[in-house]
């Protein structure tokens, strides 16, 4: 028989196949395919549905396929952007961006998919009011298209203080307020915890005051965009407490950059933590 201690170690893992238990159904886990950029998709994928995830995140049109194939759902759709730093703040890039957003929303549809991201791109001297205008007016060109096709653009919170020196769309309040002026169901947020912990805190707060513009959360630990776990000062299990109780239906998804050796065991662990 099993000592006292290996049965609590093992009471939270399938014996044979070391699964986690099942999980508990509140949160629609998902994982970033760039964080695991070094293991083949499709072995992503199998270890994904071992895990219990439904989705994988920033994935095109080239790799649904993979995902199909092992019932994986395309939680975050991308491929339309041009870049992190050209977005839609910025007028030189609406030609492009309309042409690219127009084509493939149709595409994101017809695979069956809801969520195509979208990034304000770097300011370059732009005030906020500038920033907003120009956005509302290049996101309005493609915004009919999303609505008769049933697709949410979702523009990224990205922090401005560490990994994206001058990013625009860097405060939960200035995303808000686009979404405002923008007036439609299919234009959200993603909220990435991770960036916003890092350029204004205040995490629980902000999510509950805001959640009815967020379709999607990104973790990751601070400091670092390591794991989510003690070595870190976010707690996530109350973070994802607090998502739930908003309500939410759409997907948390894993984007922190394993140290691990094992990268797989770490992304599970992410999960577990996650899933309260």
């Amino acid at each position: 028989m099993l000592g006292s201690v290996g049965a609590t170690v093992l009471s939270s893992f399938d014996m044979e196949k070391n699964k986690p238990s099942e999980l508990k159904g509140n949160i629609n886990h998902a994982v970033c395919r760039w964080c695991y950029g070094s293991i083949p998709l499709d072995q992503l994928c199998k270890s994904a549905k071992d895990i219990g995830i439904k989705g994988i995140d920033l994935v095109g049109p080239k790799e649904w396929p993979t995902l199909q194939q092992y019932g994986l759902y395309s939680s975050m759709c991308n491929g339309a952007e041009i870049n992190l730093v050209d977005g839609f703040n910025d007028t030189q890039f609406h030609t492009k961006l309309i042409q690219n957003y127009t084509e493939m929303i149709p595409l994101v549809a017809k695979a069956g998919y809801k969520n195509l991201i979208c990034f304000s791109g770097s300011r370059r001297g732009k005030d906020d009011e500038t920033g907003w205008k120009n956005c509302v007016e290049g996101l309005k060109k493609i915004l009919p298209i999303a609505e008769k096709n049933n697709i949410i653009l979702v523009m990224e919170l990205l922090n401005s203080k560490v990994d994206h020196k001058d990013y625009q769309c860097d405060r939960t309040a200035w995303g808000v307020e686009l979404c405002k002026r923008l007036g439609s169901q299919n234009f959200k947020l993603l909220y990435d915890i991770y960036h916003m912990q890092i350029d204004e805190g205040d995490v629980i707060r902000t999510i509950n005051d805001n959640h009815q513009y967020i379709a999607h959360y990104h973790t990751g630990g601070v400091p670092g965009r390591n794991e989510i776990d003690q070595t870190q000062e976010l707690y996530y299990p109350a973070i994802m407490e607090a998502i739930v109780k908003t309500g939410h239906k759409g997907f948390v998804a894993q984007e922190f950059i394993p140290t691990w050796p094992d990268k797989i065991a770490a992304l599970r662990k992410g999960v577990e933590i996650c899933d309260v």
